[in-house]
């Protein structure tokens, strides 16, 4: 491993455990107030923001479009930032939340209450706005976090945190309170991975498949994300067709290239008489390419022959699998089988029926009548989010302040000791 990155790491991290302890006593309302410097500062910082996404939209030329358009920054995606950062910035502070409180026989009132995690490192690829989505839920959370984007962004990544440090300084944060990783050399990943001598508490990892799946495989430290996004809609028997069309379309070509895009489309074999061709007529219109089991192929010579590995694809881009499958059991087993755990929806007018999938489907995020496309921390009202955890520790779903949180207990006595 690279001796100087490695030791620009740990002295990263070694910046970053002292502005966690200094985080998690800084009171709320000057946490707050960073954030909203921030927000201001992707405003009337937009020109030199661009200028750098501009440099590396030029050097990714041999990039797919679905991580051209997730690298590609204007000034609408600016602005929406910036209203996702006040948002951040205007939910109750999870910080010193008392979770739950009793008082025991002997007199001891003892209190379960939220505090910070600590350092999170963040390591992503082609999004250059996860940079200020996660320094400002880390901050509001209480934690120190550095952030390591891929090279594809590091232009853009780089002004950001330049105009992140300008902002938290004059709002009087601590020095390494959000940190940018300025190099891509691939051994800072594994420095951070490491734990950079016991310095970062946690990692988040953001994109795309090999990148997940190294951190999950090589990390020393806990880590909170999901591996695939393979989103299911199950169309019932008792679905409205114009509404399920409506949603599988969103689900699906509203943006192709984010983890909550519908990958597979289940249909009722009740229906699929009438909700294969009009669901398939609604995709193709849309520019969607369809892959499909033998029996919805019946309906449509348009479809390609899906393959067993389709079923388990994440297409991230305008591809879909349809299936025919027996009622909301026979989804409910597919989903078991090929799901990742992300997001699966129902579209059915059946409250009997909604209940049993909602309830049998062990997915982080599971809908009723509604487009996928809404598994986003800011679509729960969370604001920005830091991602999506799969897993069933400590984080699942959307990641926001709150799940970015530890827990201590308080204990308060009046003299009391142990017999």
């Amino acid at each position: 491993m690279n001796e100087n990155v490695t030791q620009l790491i740990n002295q990263m991290g070694a910046q970053a455990r002292s502005a966690a302890r200094q985080l998690a006593v800084t009171p709320a309302d000057a946490r707050r107030g960073a954030i909203l410097a921030l927000a201001d500062a992707l405003v009337t910082q937009t020109p030199a923001i661009l200028a750098a996404n501009d440099k590396d939209l030029a050097a990714g030329d041999g990039l797919s479009d679905a991580l051209k358009d997730r690298l590609r920054l204007d000034a609408d995606r600016l602005k929406g930032a910036a209203q996702g950062l006040r948002e951040v910035a205007d939910l109750q502070d999870p910080v010193g939340t008392i979770i739950s409180e009793w008082e025991r026989p002997n007199g001891l009132t003892i209190s379960r209450v939220r505090t910070p995690l600590g350092v999170i490192a963040v390591i992503y690829e082609a999004r250059p706005l996860v940079t200020v989505d996660a320094a400002a839920l880390c901050l509001k959370a209480g934690n120190a976090v550095i952030l390591r984007p891929g090279s594809d962004s590091l232009h853009t990544s780089k002004m950001l945190g330049e105009i992140m440090e300008q902002a938290f300084t004059k709002a009087g944060m601590p020095d390494g309170a959000a940190q940018v990783v300025p190099t891509a050399n691939r051994d800072a990943v594994g420095c951070m991975l490491a734990g950079a001598e016991g310095t970062i508490d946690i990692v988040v990892p953001r994109g795309g498949k090999s990148l997940v799946a190294r951190v999950q495989a090589e990390a020393r430290i806990p880590v909170i994300g999901h591996l695939d996004g393979i989103c299911h809609i199950y169309v019932d028997e008792a679905a409205q067709l114009d509404m399920a069309s409506d949603i599988v379309v969103n689900a699906k070509m509203r943006r192709t290239g984010i983890c909550g895009a519908a990958e597979t489309l289940l249909i009722d074999r009740a229906i699929a008489a009438t909700a294969v061709p009009k669901l398939g007529d609604a995709l193709i219109a849309a520019g969607c390419t369809i892959k499909a089991d033998t029996d919805a192929q019946t309906f449509d010579d348009r479809f390609e022959a899906a393959t067993e590995g389709d079923w388990s694809t994440e297409y991230l881009g305008p591809i879909i699998t349809i299936g025919l499958v027996d009622g909301v059991q026979g989804a409910i087993d597919h989903i078991a089988t090929y799901g990742s755990g992300h997001t699966e929806s129902i579209i059915t007018d059946s409250a009997e029926t909604a209940t049993q999938f909602l309830s049998a489907v062990d997915s982080a995020i599971v809908m009723h009548n509604a487009s996928t496309q809404f598994a986003d921390g800011g679509e729960f009202g969370m604001g920005a989010e830091i991602g999506i955890a799969t897993g069933r520790l400590h984080a699942r779903g959307p990641v926001g302040a709150e799940q970015l949180t530890t827990f201590k207990y308080v204990v308060r006595g009046t003299g009391q000791t142990r017999p």
